[in-house]
């Protein structure tokens, strides 16, 4: 290329003009390109989670090896030099979200396999991998294509529209998922349970297997249709054994599907680390600090009388399918509540016997109320093949739509061939420059550190609101889990981020820097108090949620500000990069190893321990150094 060429492609590079052909206009691109950017993220961090909770994956596994998803934006910062290199960005943004597309639909395609759980993670692994790609090619191709006064113009609306992303993916697709998984089964299975002050109903056995309507059509019959119990309370040893009855029971018949974690299944291969490290730590863990669960008992020392009511199936399934119903409370008064058998799975071999779901009244009830109880037998897997095809259809839009509507700038193009030696070269000054800066140790402890806490609090927020209350969760159904983190949540994160991004450019990071570190770190209270008192009222459970994403959202905006000042430069923007790496490391350690803690000490002792978390985070601000001027809006000359 010579000097003249040079000259010319430099002078388009700063003009607004400066694209091929026709100029697009960056309305028509900007909300699809970055709305596009965060659906891919989601899915790996967030729906995964839910969709393999919904379908009987340990909370160990999941946040163990959903965090592994994590890795491919930690590790960008060392490929993203050859998206300048190969091809031009808006080659990599086209071809990804083709490739995100075809490893969404494999996602579908896969979960109906009976090794669902090791297939989808691989092939999620490689949507994430495209997705960081994705990411680099489109911040890239945004300021190519953009003067520097449309990039300050538009920094906000592709922030909005990857909050948009972040709403579509926690929140509309769980409740697609959840309206699936009602509408795939078989009719609902309703049953009445009553308070009395005068009779009981006798307690349902296999004496009732004979009492089964022939019919052709599969369904459910709950016996006794309504169920009465009295309101005289009952001894805790009474209690433990009709629990201890429903468990025995159902796992005898394989209405259980126990939860199994990969390294149970192999025990007999255990490793060193496991025999010698991990299993005695666990257990040191959870024997000093695991949560004790007891029964709850009213001054007197007895509980709330219980009752059982049988479900048996009408119709054999056919060979190899699963009929699973989840039951849970529909309308009526709360102070009747179901404690066993939420869960339960009919099969070709046990569908002509009885599974058993308890009942308890609360201790202090001494009225007569009802309430209703509804049991959903949707098709999960189905469900959530049919959501993951619909995003696969929306990325082949998305790719078709960019591959004609995106600019082509003059500036886009690949870098001059140079030999390996110079690019080996290059890639070590810029590596080297970024750790020779002063105060990196500081800057790098307090990426990794500043998110302690959230970094295992959001792999374990869903399952905790998944989680069946009487093994400390809230309960609620995947559609209402879509509904309070994915949309209420994600909705406060967003007007945080928007609160705080306003407050920063008035004071600058320097006078909000402890404000927004305390934003992030003690609104995790709120789900303290969630496990706690575990309250049933949706209004205050979307609360407490929303006080915590708000919280998270207004001190988020001091990291990203940080980032952005320590990475500032000679190479501002493959700094940015080892930083945004060391953001996804901050968030991928932690949450490895979530689902282990929780499992070993409960929720409430877990929650405890992120609170915790908060010492390591506000302990480094005093060691920051930050100009007092940076992120304050400039007044502008006229």
């Amino acid at each position: 290329m010579d000097i003249e060429q040079k000259t010319q492609i430099d002078a388009l590079k700063n003009s607004p003009s400066g694209v091929k052909g026709k100029s697009t206009s960056p309305w028509a691109w900007i909300p699809t390109l970055y709305f596009a950017q965060g659906i891919p993220y989601v899915v790996a961090m967030t729906v995964a989670v839910i969709m393999y909770k919904r379908l009987g994956i340990s909370n160990t596994d999941i946040a163990l090896y959903t965090s592994w998803l994590y890795l491919p934006w930690v590790i960008k910062p060392f490929w993203s030099p050859f998206v300048d290199l190969l091809k031009t960005k808006r080659w990599w943004i086209v071809t990804m979200q083709l490739l995100i597309g075809a490893g969404l639909a494999g996602v579908a395609f896969l979960i109906p396999m009976p090794f669902f759980f090791q297939a989808t993670l691989a092939v999620l692994w490689l949507i994430a991998f495209s997705s960081a790609t994705h990411d680099i090619a489109a911040d890239g191709f945004y300021m190519l294509a953009l003067d520097s006064s449309k990039q300050s113009f538009f920094v906000g609306i592709r922030s909005t529209f990857y909050r948009l992303a972040m709403i579509t993916g926690q929140g509309i697709l769980i409740i697609i998922a959840g309206s699936l998984e009602s509408f795939t089964g078989l009719e609902p299975m309703r049953f009445n349970a009553m308070s009395s002050k005068t009779a009981q109903s006798e307690m349902v056995l296999q004496k009732q297997e004979n009492s089964i309507p022939q019919t052709d059509a599969m369904t459910f019959i709950a016996f006794p249709e309504t169920l009465m119990l009295h309101t005289n309370n009952i001894s805790p040893d009474s209690l433990n054994k009709i629990k201890t009855f429903v468990s025995e029971q159902n796992q005898t018949n394989g209405f259980i599907v126990l939860e199994k974690t990969i390294e149970q299944t192999k025990k007999d291969e255990a490793s060193w680390w496991t025999r010698n490290v991990s299993v005695p730590l666990g257990h040191f863990i959870k024997s000093n600090f695991g949560e004790k669960r007891e029964v709850v008992a009213g001054t007197d020392g007895k509980v709330g009388n219980a009752g059982l009511v049988a479900v048996r199936l009408t119709k054999k399934p056919n060979p190899g399918e699963d009929v699973v119903l989840n039951t849970s409370f529909g309308k009526g008064d709360k102070s009747i509540s179901l404690i066993a058998g939420e869960r339960i799975v009919f099969t070709e071999d046990n569908w002509d016997k009885p599974a058993y779901l308890a009942v308890q009244l609360d201790y202090k009830l001494k009225e007569v109320v009802k309430s209703e109880f509804k049991g959903i037998s949707g098709n999960i897997k189905l469900a959530w093949s049919i959501t993951f095809l619909i995003l696969a259809g929306f990325f082949v839009l998305i790719f078709v739509y960019h591959r004609f509507i995106l600019p082509r700038p003059i500036s886009d193009h690949a870098t001059e061939t140079h030999s390996a030696r110079e690019i080996r070269s290059e890639f070590g000054k810029t590596f080297k420059s970024f750790f020779q800066k002063p105060g990196v140790v500081i800057a790098i402890t307090f990426m990794l550190l500043y998110r302690l806490g959230e970094a295992m609090l959001v792999k374990m927020a869903s399952p905790f609101l998944l989680d069946p209350r009487e093994i400390g969760g809230l309960g609620l159904t995947t559609g209402q889990v879509g509904f309070v983190y994915g949309t209420v949540g994600i909705i406060a994160l967003t007007m945080g981020g928007i609160v705080g991004g306003i407050a920063a450019s008035r004071k600058g990071l320097k006078y909000w820097i402890w404000p927004m570190a305390l934003s992030i770190t003690l609104p995790n209270l709120a789900y303290l108090y969630l496990s706690w008192f575990l309250p049933d009222s949706l209004m205050l459970i979307n609360i407490a949620v929303a006080i915590e994403q708000f919280g998270y959202g207004f001190g988020f905006t001091a990291y990203m500000l940080y980032m952005i000042y320590f990475s500032d430069g000679e190479h501002k923007t493959a700094h940015y990069a080892i930083c945004t790496g060391f953001m996804a490391m901050g968030m991928m350690l932690p949450g490895m190893m979530a689902g282990w803690l929780q499992d070993l000490i409960g929720y409430p002792h877990f929650f405890i321990l992120i609170v915790i978390c908060t010492i390591p985070t506000l302990a480094v601000i005093p060691f920051i150094k930050i100009k007092k001027e940076f992120g304050l809006k400039k007044k502008e000359v006229i």
